[in-house]
């Protein structure tokens, strides 16, 4: 009794993180400006992020949102071809990218005054951007390399891209961040020009800008830089609605790789609603009682009693502007099969489905969960992340709050119930890597399964 109270007073201690002031303004070209102060270090991270993933992008031309963003580094006419990384860099600051399917954002990490710089050259490529021929062909073969290299040599990553290509069978998830090959190969420099023309408005953006800074003076650059370039009329986005899935679907990659992998994947609830949902809050938890800590069943069962596997894990997220998969996987250790490790992941959430778990366990889980959530908003740059991310997906970022307390309210009941109602057999997608001889010399990759962006 003692350890249950002592552990649902550290979650409710760690429920709300104490509020840094956050302005927002939307500029009249449409561009919504978001600054949160946090003055513990002379530090700021500026964040461009663009609603545009590679979840619109159309048949024939997978991968182009991915190209588009190493071509922004490729020059405007102000700022030649590799000077925006070099000027960064000489004002001591980081900068980087990254695409995923629902977005792609831009980044640096600063002295708070040397702000301004940041501003002014993003501002500079999101309206002049210079797409060269020259460029262009060089850069796409770095794309295809770095495809080769994190996927086409990765047994794991071409796992899970064969299991999204499976489990999704209408809905654009289905495609790869990073591009099918062959799209790859017959993409050319109009693509990327039309995808830049299509997305990269002011009014399909939002600024995020957190650390030690004056939301007054933000505002002011701002508009400075960024307010002269003109919206634009955007595409009409055609919701693609997956449908229902019959029953169980299954693919296997035949790739070498030392051990087999399986994985299982669910189709589950986004969150689009933090006020009133309660089954994404409670898949959340779920995650968490399956993973995420030495104690956690996967790792207790599989790995450390039973000893089927090497490592065992699961995971959700429903922060996405499309629908959202749940996922559990696990590497047989040498002499288990996959059947038996497959069976011995579905028995456990089976147990969940039929048993539901102990308060002691949800309050356990409940304050990792939320001490994870809370410790991340050390990061400045997760700060920032976490109000892009949630913006771009259609969601009001000061919903976080709302988000820690449904997550507190979750009941051992609502664990059991989404177990019983989400993780059934008919929305099951299984992916099994068939180890096939490793070459001399080939290393064997970790685990990527959960990864769906790319950066630079």
């Amino acid at each position: 009794m003692k350890r249950t109270l002592l552990l649902a007073g550290l979650a409710a201690a760690l429920a709300l993180p104490a509020r840094a002031e956050i302005v927002e303004q939307t500029l009249g070209n449409g561009l919504k400006v978001i600054v949160k102060t946090d003055r513990r270090a002379p530090v700021v991270v500026s964040q461009v992020w663009y609603r545009a993933g590679s979840m619109d992008e159309s048949y024939g031309a997978t991968g182009v949102a991915h190209v588009l963003e190493h071509m922004m580094f490729k020059g405007t006419k102000e700022v030649p071809a590799g000077e925006f990384s070099k000027r960064i860099a000489a004002a001591g600051g980081r900068e980087n990218a990254f695409t995923s399917r629902d977005h792609t954002a831009y980044f640096q990490t600063l002295q708070k005054d040397r702000l301004e710089l940041a501003l002014k050259l993003e501002a500079d490529r999101m309206a002049n951007l210079i797409l060269s021929p020259d460029e262009f062909a060089k850069e796409i073969n770095v794309v295809m390399e770095e495809r080769r290299m994190r996927t086409e040599d990765n047994p794991q990553a071409k796992l899970y891209e064969a299991m999204m290509a499976t489990a999704w069978q209408a809905h654009p998830y289905r495609h790869p961040v990073i591009g099918w090959m062959d799209d790859l190969k017959n993409m050319g420099v109009a693509d990327a020009r039309q995808w830049y023309e299509r997305w990269y408005a002011p009014n399909n953006a939002t600024l995020v800008v957190a650390g030690d800074v004056d939301p007054k003076q933000v505002m002011v650059w701002a508009e400075q830089y960024f307010g002269p370039i003109p919206a634009r009329a955007l595409p009409v986005r055609k919701v693609q609605q997956e449908p229902a899935q019959p029953g169980t679907k299954q693919v296997t990659v035949k790739a070498p790789a030392k051990l087999p992998v399986v994985a299982l994947a669910w189709h589950a609830p986004r969150l689009s609603d933090p006020d009133k949902e309660r089954d994404p809050y409670a898949l959340e938890i779920l995650a968490g009682v399956l993973d995420g800590h030495a104690s956690a069943r996967l790792n207790q069962s599989l790995v450390r009693e039973r000893r089927l596997a090497t490592d065992a894990g699961a995971g959700y997220d429903g922060i996405a502007r499309g629908p959202a998969l749940f996922y559990a996987e696990a590497t047989p250790a040498e002499g288990k099969t996959v059947a038996e490790v497959q069976a011995a992941l579905k028995a456990e959430i089976d147990r969940i489905a039929r048993e539901g778990v102990s308060e002691t366990e949800l309050a356990r889980v409940k304050a990792q969960v939320l001490a994870g959530q809370v410790f991340q908003q050390d990061s400045l740059f997760y700060q920032a992340m976490q109000i892009g991310e949630w913006t771009t997906a259609g969601l009001d970022y000061r919903d976080r709050d709302t988000r820690y307390a449904r997550l507190r309210e979750v009941s051992a009941a609502d664990v059991q119930a989404v177990a019983a109602k989400y993780l059934v057999d008919d929305r099951l997608t299984v992916a099994v890597l068939d180890p096939q001889p490793l070459p001399e010399g080939q290393p064997q990759f970790q685990r990527n399964l959960m990864g769906a962006g790319h950066v630079r």
